[in-house]
């Protein structure tokens, strides 16, 4: 298994921590994947059995509502998506789709469980760590939220 890839996964969020012989492990069960500008990883309410960490390329979040598309995000090498099926279980919750071509890493629910049965130790810390990442963007969004329904009332407020 490459050295680029497992230090590419100990520099991520969502992977930090990790031994290189966990970070070995996960390798071993994933699958490198090049996906094409324009293609699709994944639609939302897909079921959601893997993450995919984003070797290069760049790629776009997007979610449909009334039949219109809005961009929640864009993502670039480095980043990591797809965590909150690892998480919760549910369906994708957007979709995501590659804005130019993509070399990915994806790491299937499966190698978790090995993981597990390995490493209970190692398998808490990357479910807090990928936990830590999915609040960070609901921070965001939520932020970003606030500041929408709130735009329009500073100064406002009683004090």
């Amino acid at each position: 298994m490459s050295d680029d890839r497992v230090e590419l996964l100990r520099q991520m969020p969502a992977f930090g921590g990790l031994k290189p012989e966990s970070l070995q492990l996960l390798l071993s069960e994933s699958t490198q994947l090049h996906t094409a500008a324009g293609d699709y990883f994944f639609h939302e309410g897909d079921r959601g059995d893997c993450v995919y960490i984003l070797e290069s390329g760049s790629v776009t979040v997007q979610r449909i509502w009334h039949d219109q598309t809005f961009v929640l995000g864009h993502l670039g090498p480095g980043d990591c998506f797809g965590e909150m099926a690892l998480i919760d279980f549910c369906p994708r919750s957007a979709s995501v789709y590659a804005e130019s071509d993509c070399q990915t890493i994806q790491i299937p629910t499966r190698s978790l469980g090995i993981l597990l049965r390995n490493d209970v130790e190692q398998y808490a810390m990357i479910m807090m760590n990928l936990g830590r990442e999915v609040s960070r963007r609901l921070r965001v969004a939520d932020d970003a939220l606030f500041q929408l329904r709130h735009a329009g009332t500073a100064g406002t407020a009683c004090s």
